[in-house]
């Protein structure tokens, strides 16, 4: 996606210039807390204008969802006044704020797989002849709501036949077609290839040409100024400022979400390498027996990040959970600095140097119940500087905990803390603290900065570049295009379990020729593939 022209570092305002016009959204000193004490809202103020797309931003934890959530009657605030086209509400429940003309889209998609689009669509608010549902008339509101407002998709088509951004045109029809005035749109591009993000972007614009309002959610700095007219920032469940997306830069706009500046710029590999991981005609097969990848091959090198890209459900997750030992290979062959792994256990692996940050810290990262100090020394119960005799070494594990939490920056209570009384960011902190506790020789990282906020994602990626830097070969997935464009030393690109392009990072690659191959549209031929892999 094209980049928002430069806007000269001119600063930012805290106070939008006054408009005429009455705005659709006005909250005012909005508060929630949550029992248990956590405040989630605290005096947060929103003015949304009509016809505009206002973006809300902030880090994780800022308070942005509970907010929304309120906008939308599935919270109610605790305090403060909430005005709808200028008239004050108290929503009790979502029926309230559709009837009032607002949508929301959720992150995660509330769709039937099984049914069509139209059938989604219309589920629950299906048109009548007489006492019969009129099918002829609710394809022809789906198709002419999908072509008045650019989205297009087949009325009939099944939606588990979809691709995602399609998928994601289900959800905003839904609100449409019960006349959303104000549309709520929750990380819409979190998911998307850039040309899908061009293609939804296409949409707003013709919502908003059309007398609609949208609100924005995202964490996606350049989309945020490409897309926005109007800037929320929130941090720590308050508002920051509301400014125009004119006035403000990628860096300011991050300094008011995080209070100090943050510079999410890495720099690329000053050495690299030998050969470290090999992975030879590789075979995978899903719990179905379908495929998922077929003969694939690619290497990685030492002081390197290798980026698998690729819009996710194509192959590239699985790849690495074959490497760590988390999932049998079908054929083909995988060798670490000669040694061929297959048969390996886990834990073999993790002996010969494979070191593995997972997609979900919670399910496959983390202990939740467990202390930091158990966490961190998890994988190293082999190591007899924590575990004597059969028995562990609290003491050790104890200094060995408050060592990990100073140098990674760990924002925790103690040692003694369970992993589930951390945030999201501080979760992942651990996983990486554990992960890099040894300079690996392989380091498989997935998913490295999914719901982390600004401030933790650029501490994380310093310490996967110094990984880098010690000499170890990386394997980064991520369904963040701009964070494998800015970390990678070389990409390869998956689409449907081949990979069918690979390029030498530089600064004329772009996401848009990314995602040419991303969404199928293009395809290397086999020496260019060759070339870029070497």
């Amino acid at each position: 996606m094209p980049r928002p022209p430069d806007k000269g570092g001119r600063g930012f305002s805290l106070k939008m210039e006054e408009h005429p016009m009455q705005p659709v959204i006005e909250a005012i000193d909005i508060r929630r807390v949550y029992p248990g004490g956590t405040v989630a809202n605290d005096g947060v103020n929103l003015r949304v204008m009509p016809g505009e797309v206002h973006a809300v931003v902030g880090e994780n934890g800022a308070g942005k969802s509970t907010l929304m959530k309120i906008l939308f009657g599935t919270e109610k605030p605790d305090g403060g006044n909430l005005s709808i086209f200028g008239q004050q509400v108290a929503f009790a429940g979502p029926r309230d704020a559709i009837d009032m003309g607002i949508g929301m889209v959720f992150q995660h998609f509330s769709l039937v797989p099984s049914f069509t689009v139209y059938e989604n669509v219309v589920l629950g608010s299906e048109p009548k002849n007489g006492i019969k549902f009129d099918r002829a008339t609710a394809i022809a509101r789906v198709r002419e709501l999908s072509q008045r407002f650019r989205l297009n998709v087949d009325p009939e088509a099944r939606v588990d036949t979809l691709p995602v951004g399609q998928q994601q045109r289900v959800e905003i029809l839904k609100s449409l077609y019960r006349d959303a005035k104000i549309l709520i749109l929750d990380e819409p591009t979190a998911v998307l290839a850039p040309q899908e993000v061009e293609e939804l972007f296409a949409a707003v614009r013709a919502l908003v040409a059309q007398g609609r309002t949208v609100i924005f959610i995202a964490h996606k700095l350049p989309e945020v100024l490409a897309i926005s007219d109007s800037i929320t920032v929130m941090r720590a469940g308050r508002t920051v400022g509301q400014v125009k997306a004119a006035d403000v830069t990628e860096d300011s706009l991050a300094t008011m979400m995080v209070g100090r500046e943050v510079q999410l710029r890495v720099p690329r590999a000053a050495h690299i390498g030998d050969v470290v991981c090999t992975v030879d005609a590789l075979d995978l097969v899903s719990e179905k027996g379908t495929p998922i990848t077929t003969g694939l091959s690619l290497s990685v090198r030492a002081g390197e990040i290798l980026g698998l890209v690729g819009v996710e459900g194509n192959g590239q997750a699985e790849v690495l959970e074959a490497i760590a030992g988390l999932r049998a290979s079908a054929g083909g062959r995988i060798t670490l600095a000669g040694q061929v792994l297959d048969g390996q256990s886990v834990l073999q692996r993790r002996a010969s140097g494979v070191a593995s940050i997972p997609e979900d810290r919670l399910a496959e990262g983390l202990a939740p119940q467990s202390t930091i100090a158990e966490n961190l020394i998890a994988t190293r119960l082999q190591d007899d500087r924590f575990v004597r005799r059969g028995l562990l070494d609290l003491k050790a594990m104890r200094a060995n905990a408050v060592a990990a939490i100073q140098h990674f920056a760990i924002r925790a209570g103690g040692p003694d803390f369970t992993a589930n009384t951390l945030s999201g960011g501080n979760m992942q902190k651990v996983v990486v603290a554990r992960e890099l506790a040894r300079q690996p020789a392989l380091l498989l990282v997935n998913q490295p900065t999914r719901g982390v906020d600004l401030g933790a994602t650029q501490f994380i990626w310093e310490r996967l570049t110094e990984a880098r830097d010690g000499g170890a070969a990386v394997l980064l997935v991520s369904a963040d295009l701009s964070e494998l464009m800015a970390l990678s030393d070389r990409l390869v690109v998956f689409y449907r379990g081949q990979i069918v392009a690979a390029f030498v990072n530089s600064d004329a690659l772009t996401a848009e020729e990314l995602g040419r191959y991303m969404l199928g549209l293009a395809t290397q031929t086999p020496e260019q593939v060759a070339a870029g892999m070497q």
